[in-house]
């Protein structure tokens, strides 16, 4: 069986050096998808991107077998609404693929209402890790082997089809 393949979708702004997606790149050799602009993110522009990799992967989005949605941004919330006007409306659909949502009780870009509410649309199984910020690299998580651990579960589960 072919080993799943592992990409890594920074949000907005990109992910510095210390931020536990750029650890998880270097130590497992897993795929960043680079933006041609971290600072004005364009829906279509994000989308039309992932899209090259997954082709480059020989691989389409029916492939996707689960996702860790880690501190998404409510893009919809009245102060972020500029940066992203052209993701609105978020679209509130289950996904076709297992999938984890983690929050934080005090994240700037999302109340953990909103992440649940995310969560219980999307199909998601939800985790709210507390009062951790918006889990990135002031969180202070390092390599944040528990977030690996649980994609890791998510992916063990798939391949076992359960």
């Amino acid at each position: 069986m072919e080993t799943p393949k592992v990409l890594i979708l920074p949000g907005w702004q990109g992910s510095g050096p210390s931020h536990w997606q750029s650890l998880w790149i270097s130590q497992f050799a897993y795929q960043l998808v680079e933006q041609h602009d971290w600072v004005k993110p364009l829906r279509g522009d994000w989308l039309a991107r992932l899209d090259d990799v997954m082709s480059d992967l020989s691989s389409q989005w029916h492939k996707v077998k689960a996702a860790l949605l880690v501190a998404p941004g409510d893009v919809e919330a009245s102060h972020l609404q500029e940066v992203f006007s052209s993701w609105r409306p978020i679209a509130l659909t289950a996904l076709p693929f297992q999938s984890i949502l983690i929050g934080s009780q005090n994240d700037p870009y999302c109340t953990a209402a909103r992440a649940e509410q995310f969560a219980k649309a999307w199909g998601s199984h939800y985790l709210n890790l507390g009062e951790c910020g918006h889990l990135n690299a002031e969180s202070n998580l390092g390599a944040w082997p528990e977030g690996h651990a649980l994609l890791n579960e998510l992916m063990k589960e798939k391949k076992h089809g359960h």
